[in-house]
């Protein structure tokens, strides 16, 4: 319920992996991040609204850059809940921040990359419906001119 308010948001787009211009189709091929296989193949387009998402070659390179803050997100997550709430000493809580790292490794690469597509494109709501009663082609025949 919560996600249906955020329709229409980066947010939305970021944290489910939709198309960023319509938002109604997933990016990637497999919806689990942990299918080691295809944790990062992607479709080439949106099949709703035809959004390329590789807008030029080594695009999502710049996620590299996203990854970095975004991991530190997570690390301090867990340093705040180890070392600070469970009181744990730092060897223990420097490995639960070792293991959280490594675990969340695939849901940080997909994070990433939809922060990063995000970044340069934007929700547009005429692409998110489909229109039905508009024809894909319009004959010179038809076409009038007014």
């Amino acid at each position: 319920m919560m996600m249906k308010l955020l329709k229409g948001t980066k947010i939305y787009s970021i944290l489910t992996g939709n198309c960023p211009v319509c938002q109604n189709e997933r990016m990637y091929t497999k919806r689990n991040p942990y299918d080691v296989t295809s944790t990062l193949t992607m479709e080439e387009r949106c099949s709703h609204c035809s959004t390329k998402y590789k807008i030029e070659p080594s695009f999502f390179y710049g996620a590299m850059y996203v990854s970095y803050p975004v991991g530190l997100i997570f690390a301090g997550i867990a340093f705040i809940l180890s070392y600070l709430v469970f009181n744990l000493n730092l060897i223990q809580t420097y490995l639960i921040i070792v293991l959280v790292m490594f675990a969340t490794l695939p849901i940080i690469l997909r994070l990433s990359r939809n922060i990063w597509i995000n970044l340069f494109m934007t929700y547009d709501k005429t692409r998110s419906i489909k229109n039905r009663s508009v024809p894909k082609f319009v004959s010179p025949k038809n076409a009038s001119i007014k």
